[in-house]
């Protein structure tokens, strides 16, 4: 028999004699998510024991939470560092406190003394051949304040997966062990809605293969992980994750072999998922559960190149202030990992820290991109911590742009229906200029199905998408960087300077009708915008009016050629007859992408400038 049996034997008890370790006034720590333990959740809160006065202490828990009741008062009051639905209404109460706190400093809190734990109620695996005992799916706090607790009492559960990583504690630190057989708990994601879907689906896009991923508690961040199916060596470091998880690690598209640490490992803290889940981590080596101070350090997480973290927001300002933990007065959730994942991912080489949110409540009726936060709200990351913010209308980049760059990007991914409400109450603040347009109505969705990409015959990569008005800076710098030929070509005239007023008649596009897209490079500034081309539609004869600009530097190069076919494809789609266009007779790369097209041209020549015409339905044989 090995040593360690002996001594197992010795700490077998049951829960209700293992309660009587609980003395008045202790401070009890409680087991997080689907690891609670629940047999001595429940015969914590019997009339049977002597408990009174107490303390509870816990991050996140599912299925019930019994101590937090009113007819609990007398024996416990509950301090939680993250808001479940189990426990939001009653600390809404005042049965129970929140503790705002960075997920990655609560265990500081227990080691350091300044929240000592007494008693720590846990689920573990039983022992190992080594009499080591695994904390599961649960080993974020869990481990510290086991580490930093009195007394220990482990609810021993076979049902729990053995998981690696730094799990393990050993047996002799234990004072107490109940065995259990219960089921373990389940959590069973909600299926995601269509604006959840679209949202989603936008944050996958900023996904680059090799991509180390972070997904936060939610719906929208484990969505995510639905549309990565055409991503290659995704590695993933997480405070958690869910089911979600497993087809993409058979698929091989989550295997970690580009991971700058830990690589070829799914490292987590915890997980909150279904008896499929537990099966498939139990004894698995791929997967490391280790504890919230290395999982959340942003040090630890800015180590992983190409590190995109995805949390989610209850609203955001239009200067990018963001709240995720209340709503107005009343707290909601908590900061957890937020701040963690999102400084982290931001001073990653290549990192991208990302904040996703619907732009509206459910019911449509309030934004939650809005000019000031709620009256109450909480500012858990400040606006210089943001990045990107995404929404089921796109993204908005705010890194190193200012207010009034910020105030139009949100307004772009804001619901239609709120767009010019933020824009009105950034003039009232001189957030933006007084002559700033208004955004179309009924029209102004973004038409992000119209984004392309093209490669051009050198090699070089054009990311082609519609204007928006968040490009003005962009496109005025483009403008700057035209010779006086190019200029006069396009304007049919000299224009030596380009204000942003002037700017916006290009960039503010009413997309019902008119269109306009810009070819885009990547350079170490960001994006700049190369070449743009619009159409203005006549809606009495149907057929639109078309324009092209291309920067000196990248002329003849195709980039006329693949605007063209762009428009000429969008305008069919939209029913539009033709073209018509006006061109200098001395721009002749221009009268060439046009005799090129492949369609009819009719010529007229008044002066120096020729009119250009075609049906699409005059396609040369």
């Amino acid at each position: 028999m090995p040593a360690w049996e002996e001594l197992y034997t010795s700490k077998l008890t049951k829960a209700k004699q293992a309660m009587r370790r609980i003395k008045p006034g202790d401070r009890i720590f409680i087991g997080t998510g689907c690891g609670q333990p629940q047999l001595l959740v429940e015969e914590l809160v019997s009339e049977d024991n002597e408990i009174v006065d107490a303390e509870i202490y816990h991050l996140l828990t599912s299925g019930d939470a019994p101590y937090i009741r009113e007819e609990y008062a007398r024996k416990f009051r509950t301090y939680s560092f993250f808001l479940a639905a189990n426990v939001r209404e009653a600390i809404a109460s005042g049965r129970g406190d929140y503790v705002p706190i960075f997920l990655s400093e609560i265990p500081t809190l227990f080691k350091t003394g300044k929240l000592p734990i007494d008693v720590a109620l846990i689920q573990t695996t039983p022992p190992d051949r080594n009499g080591n005992l695994s904390l599961g799916i649960s080993v974020d706090i869990v481990k510290s304040a086991v580490e930093n607790s009195l007394t220990i009492i482990a609810e021993v559960n076979e049902k729990m997966p053995r998981t690696f990583g730094d799990s393990f504690i050993p047996l002799d630190m234990v004072d107490a062990v109940v065995v259990s057989n219960r089921e373990i708990l389940e959590h069973k994601q909600p299926q995601p809605d269509p604006v959840v879907e679209a949202i989603a689906r936008n944050i996958a896009s900023l996904v680059e293969d090799g991509s180390t991923l972070e997904v936060g508690i939610g719906t929208i961040p484990q969505a995510v992980l639905s549309y990565l199916n055409d991503k290659n060596d995704i590695g993933i470091h997480t405070e958690m994750f869910n089911d979600a998880i497993i087809p993409l690690v058979e698929k091989g598209v989550i295997n970690g072999s580009r991971k700058t640490i830990n690589r070829g490992k799914i490292v987590a803290s915890f997980c909150l998922g279904t008896r499929k889940l537990y099966d498939y981590i139990h004894e698995n080596p791929i997967f490391e559960f280790r504890p919230s101070e290395y999982v959340n350090d942003p040090f630890v997480i800015s180590q992983h190149a190409k590190m995109v973290a995805v949390n989610v927001a209850i609203e955001v300002d239009m200067t990018g202030q963001v709240c995720s933990d209340s709503i107005g007065f009343n707290f909601y959730s908590g900061v957890g990992g937020q701040v963690d994942f999102n400084r982290g991912a931001a001073r990653a080489r290549e990192g991208k820290a990302i904040i996703a949110l619907p732009s509206t409540t459910k019911d449509g009726k309030i934004s939650r991109i809005v000019p000031t936060l709620t009256e109450g709200a909480g500012v858990v990351l400040s606006r210089a911590d943001v990045h990107y913010v995404v929404t089921e209308y796109g993204i908005a980049d705010l890194f190193g742009k200012n207010i009034r760059e910020r105030v139009l990007a949100l307004a772009e991914i804001a619901h239609p229906d709120y767009r010019n409400q933020i824009l009105h109450e950034a003039k009232n603040r001189r957030y933006i200029l007084q002559h700033q347009k208004e955004l179309p109505k009924g029209g102004n969705a973004y038409p992000r199905e119209y984004e392309t990409t093209r490669i051009l015959n050198d090699g070089s990569s054009l990311f082609i998408r519609p204007v928006k008005p968040s490009d003005d800076k962009a496109l005025r710098d483009m403008f700057y960087a035209l010779s006086e030929k190019s200029i006069a070509f396009r304007f049919f005239q000299q224009i030596k300077a380009f204000p942003l007023k002037f700017i916006q008649d290009f960039t503010t596009i009413d997309f019902s009708k008119d269109m306009a897209v810009a070819a885009l490079v990547q350079d170490l500034g960001g994006e700049q915008i190369v070449g743009v081309a619009h159409y203005y539609l006549n809606p009495a004869t149907k057929r639109a009016e078309v324009s092209f600009l291309v920067r000196d530097d990248w002329q003849a190069k195709g980039i006329g050629t693949d605007l063209l076919e762009i428009l000429t494809d969008i305008a069919r789609k939209r029913a539009i007859i033709g073209f018509e266009a006006r061109v200098l007779a001395q721009n002749q790369l221009m009268m060439a992408v046009f005799y090129n097209s492949g369609y009819q041209v009719t010529t007229r020549r008044e002066d120096d400038v020729f009119l250009l015409a075609y049906d699409f339905k005059n396609a040369e044989k």
